[in-house]
């Protein structure tokens, strides 16, 4: 069985531990917090050790879903003592340099950081074509008005009033992250697979008439061309994340335990 460090118990934390319930090959067995949300946390969960760090022994991989302090503060440290991470928060990577400590301190521990898909499909294919030589990558985010709440999209616009789509933000992949870091892991995880956060192109949309999130990767290339759309339902707790996010965590952690894996 493989013991699991979850940094963070916000919606995607605590989704991910209630669908590994049961589990026989994997089991959280550490959850870590900041220190004033321990005490809280281990009211939520007994049975499993919360602390504010992550155990320097006793765990085999840490999942990361609690943003871009947590990967600094928590899995650089856990890959260079050479345990291996799996990263949700990969908007995060578009700050300069994070990625690079990434790869730097799973070099030092001699393992590896894994950056999920989340709500997005296609990576795979996005990831092999890139092999072959891309032209273009474009990225196409639409999301109900009130997901878009406590973002630069509320400056100059009444979201509730809103009775028609608006463009809320075009350009680069690396701006598109840095504005809506909540809402735009999908556009840094495209670009980290394919062109890179400056060359892929990005487009966010508020709609009014739409009730789910809704995702759309074109690429073109000498492998050919491909349009993939995705309608994912938000996650209850949290309308600015899709549920597929918490999904392609726990297949992740799975794939980590399971004798074969696809």
């Amino acid at each position: 069985m493989l013991r699991v460090a979850l940094i963070g118990f916000g919606a995607i934390g605590t989704s991910v531990r209630e669908l590994l319930e049961g589990d026989t090959t994997l089991a959280v067995t550490a959850i870590v917090v900041p220190a004033e949300g321990v005490a809280a946390v281990q009211a939520l969960a007994p049975g499993v050790q919360v602390a504010s760090n992550v155990p320097t022994s006793g765990i085999d991989l840490v999942v990361e879903t609690a943003g871009h302090a947590a990967i600094e503060e928590h899995v650089l440290p856990a890959l260079a003592r050479g345990t291996p991470c799996i990263v949700a928060s990969v908007g995060a990577l578009s700050a300069t340099g994070l990625a690079e400590k990434l790869e730097a301190a799973a070099i030092a521990g001699r393992t590896q950081v894994q950056l999920i898909a989340g709500a997005i499909g296609a990576i795979d294919a996005l990831a092999a074509a890139r092999i072959g030589g891309l032209d273009s990558v474009r990225y196409t985010g639409r999301k109900p008005p009130q997901a878009w709440k406590g973002t630069p999209a509320e400056q100059g616009r009444d979201l509730d009033a809103l009775t028609q789509e608006t463009v809320i933000f075009e350009g680069s992949a690396r701006e598109a992250a840095l504005l809506y870091p909540k809402n735009a892991n999908v556009a840094a995880t495209v670009s980290l697979a394919g062109l890179g956060l400056d060359r892929t192109l990005v487009r966010l949309i508020a709609d009014p008439a739409t009730t789910e999130n809704v995702h759309t990767v074109e690429a073109e290339g000498a492998f050919g061309s491909f349009a993939l759309t995705m309608r994912n339902k938000p996650l209850a707790a949290n309308p600015k994340t899709s549920a597929l996010t918490v999904y392609s965590a726990v297949r992740a952690l799975r794939n980590r335990a399971a004798a074969l894996s696809i």
